[in-house]
């Protein structure tokens, strides 16, 4: 495969270009593709081949691709889906290696178009060629406009790159974004992705992301083929100053695991993949114009926030009351303004005016008093507010296009981050229409703004891996681990646990019962009983708690015994504190899927519990084990309710990270359950677990 940087050039900027089918029809994908290179002004070789034809919108025709001067760097195919495999086997021949195949009819339709699909691969593959597509709508970039589908916008380096596993959702997006004065650099389409995918565009913008790329760079996913490489470089473009948001698709409930853990039945698709994009620092939302409201929000920001504070300017109250709500709902707050700050609003606001944050200045406000509004709070706040929301509508009493202009103005000046929420669509939408063509970004409504503000408050941070984990002794979990299959043996279990350097409470299989009274009388009560053989303990009843006396004991084993598979009885001290689970699933291509919640009915029926991703690259880290304990709805159980003691939160958290820790560096476990783990403040036990090989 050509190198990334080769490959990067030959799509994004060829030096030439031919067109396989370009025709005098525009109605044809082939001859508006061909005319949209023209009008963009592409200035490099322009090829048009076409056997029937000598000239195409005066450009000199060629019979076929032996003809072409040279190798073109890139190609584009826009003929019969018959003739494709023959046309990339010629291409490669001439030296062509970056073909965009934009003919449909492959893969997508019939499982002899995915033959074909893996011939074209085979092929390109002999030749050392990088494929786009097939059932591709192209590629714009500031360079060209290779696109035969959608709007063609005016193209901005270093503004937004979109990369899209969909061509129709590229040109439905584009629609939208266009009428928000979002501008974008590059927009590309990955068509059925037979070698070529997301993922790699993604390493071509990291590996030749330079001073003048964008920084935004915006996802459309309906697939994910290659997680690490998605992760590696997404975080990669993060750490040179990117922000990245985007939409995964086709994901549902239908993607749940047939498990033997309680891990494995609760963790869908759709979970492995928020924790995907939540390691890799993208921001996930769920349609196009949530990615449209993320987009004008990060627009409107020369950097990202550092906190969570803003301020609302409005000239009506119900709006505002509508902002404060959902700013509210993802934990942004309205701080009061500063004494010196409200002293110099009154000499410029009317004195109906609430001069509290949100600032309502009437409908009657004016330019001149919004300008001013603008000056103090940039003067007086800037250290304060991380975004400043203005709410306009059209009240008649004063000039709308002026007071835009002193928005847009104080947009350039203002140190604080300004978000426009115009919603007179109708009235003022010459405005508006003026405000998309000059790229000036807006927002419509004021929920969805602030719904976009706080995603990017609370956007997934990049964290560092947690070193130091006392106890932890891989050198003896290596023979431990090696060679196993199917369910480890409680005694075996018990070992690996104490090799990860997890606290265990006092326990003692026994096999006869004629042990059981000199196990007790050692061990001393109460005593949880459990059966040891059953996979799932709990389900054959094979659990007896608050053992307090002989009697009791010898009834519990006698209860435990007959159980189908008992092989002996555990003896365990008595923990006390809530119960919590955590558990682990190996995710092919993924990694290690990390689950963490309260136990029993909490994980079962409520389904409250977290998920994150740990792979050998980028290990669970402290902090997000931290963030995966706080995000449960019961939190407040584990911090002590009514007088009862909680569990210290640092200590859960690195006995997560050492769940994690012992997957993630032995992927022989397929799956894990530490369930329940118990204790009060920092002695926390693993009183039972189920390891899968």
């Amino acid at each position: 495969m050509v190198d990334t940087n080769e490959m990067f050039k030959n799509l994004f900027q060829p030096r030439s270009i031919a067109v396989i089918g370009a025709s005098k029809n525009r109605l044809k994908p082939g001859g508006r593709v061909f005319e949209n290179i023209l009008i963009s002004g592409y200035n490099g070789e322009l090829w048009p081949i076409n056997p029937k034809e000598s000239q195409i919108m005066d450009k000199p025709a060629y019979a076929d691709i032996e003809s072409l001067p040279h190798a073109p760097d890139l190609a584009l195919i826009a003929i019969p889906a018959p003739f494709v495999l023959d046309t990339v086997d010629a291409l490669g021949r001439k030296g062509n290696r970056a073909t965009i195949i934009l003919t449909a009819g492959f893969g997508e339709v019939s499982p002899e178009g995915k033959a074909v699909e893996q011939q074209i691969l085979d092929t390109a593959k002999a030749h050392d060629m990088a494929i786009v597509g097939p059932n591709c709508s192209g590629f714009l970039t500031p360079v060209y406009a290779g696109k035969f589908a959608g709007i063609l916008p005016d193209l901005s380096p270093g503004t937004i790159d979109f990369v899209s596993g969909s061509g129709a959702t590229v040109d439905y997006f584009m629609e939208q974004a266009q009428t928000r004065g979002l501008k974008f650099s590059h927009v590309v389409n990955m068509g059925n992705s037979i070698q070529l995918g997301v993922e790699d565009m993604l390493e071509l913008l990291d590996e030749n992301h330079g001073p003048d790329s964008s920084k935004i760079i915006l996802l459309y996913m309906e697939a994910v083929n290659k997680p690490l490489k998605l992760l590696r470089h997404a975080r990669s473009l993060i750490q040179k100053g990117c922000t990245l948001a985007g939409i995964k698709s086709g994901v549902s409930r239908a993607g749940a695991r047939a498990a033997a853990s309680h891990t494995g039945a609760m963790a869908t698709a759709d979970h492995t993949v928020q924790a995907l994009f939540d390691k890799a620092g993208i921001i996930r939302v769920a349609s196009k114009i949530d990615l449209i409201e993320t987009a004008c929000a990060l627009s409107s920001m020369n950097r990202l926030p550092k906190g969570s504070r803003a301020c609302i300017i409005t000239d009506a109250g119900g709006p505002g009351v509508m902002l404060t709500d959902e700013l509210e709902r993802h934990g942004v707050s309205l701080p009061a303004l500063s004494a010196s700050a409200l002293k110099a609003l009154e000499q410029v606001l009317p004195p109906q005016a609430s001069l509290k944050n949100p600032i309502d200045c009437l409908p009657s406000r004016t330019a001149e008093q919004l300008k001013s509004v603008f000056e103090i709070l940039g003067e007086k706040e800037a250290g304060n507010l991380d975004a400043a929301f203005f709410l306009s509508g059209n009240s008649g009493l004063s000039d709308n296009g002026q007071i835009y202009d002193a928005v847009q103005e104080a947009k350039k000046t203002c140190p604080i981050p300004i978000f426009p929420v115009l919603s007179s669509a109708t009235t003022c939408a010459d405005y508006l229409n003026g405000w998309a063509r000059q790229g000036k970004v807006y927002f419509l409504d004021e929920v969805p703004a602030g719904r976009a503000f706080g995603r990017i408050v609370n956007r997934p941070r990049l964290w560092n891996e947690t070193t130091g984990l006392p106890g932890y002794d891989r050198d003896a979990l290596e023979p431990l681990l090696s060679g196993q299959t199917g369910a480890l043996p409680s005694d075996l279990t018990k070992q690996v646990l104490k090799a990860a350097g997890f606290t265990l409470p006092g326990q003692q299989v026994i096999a006869a019962e004629d042990q059981l009274e000199p196990a007790c009388k050692a061990m001393g009560f109460p005593l949880a009983m459990k059966v040891d053989g059953p996979l799932h303990k709990t389900d054959v009843g094979g659990v007896r708690l608050h053992i307090d006396t002989p009697e009791k004991a010898v009834k519990a084993w006698q209860e435990l015994m007959a159980i189908p598979d008992a092989r002996g009885v555990m003896l365990q001290t008595m923990v006390s504190g809530p119960e919590i689970i955590m558990g682990t699933v190996n995710d092919p291509g993924f990694g290690q899927l990390i689950m963490f919640g309260l136990g029993g009915i909490h994980a079962e029926v409520l389904k409250d519990v977290s998920f994150a991703l740990s792979t050998p690259e980028t290990p669970l880290s402290l902090e997000e084990a931290t963030q995966m304990i706080q995000k449960i709805r019961s939190y407040a159980i584990l911090e002590g309710v009514r007088g009862e003691p909680g569990v210290c939160i640092d200590t859960l958290a690195m006995t997560l990270v050492r769940t994690a820790r012992l997957v993630t560096d032995f992927p022989v476990i397929k799956e894990l359950d530490l369930n329940p783990v118990k204790g009060v403040e920092d002695n926390l036990y693993v009183v039972d677990a189920r390891i899968l090989t």
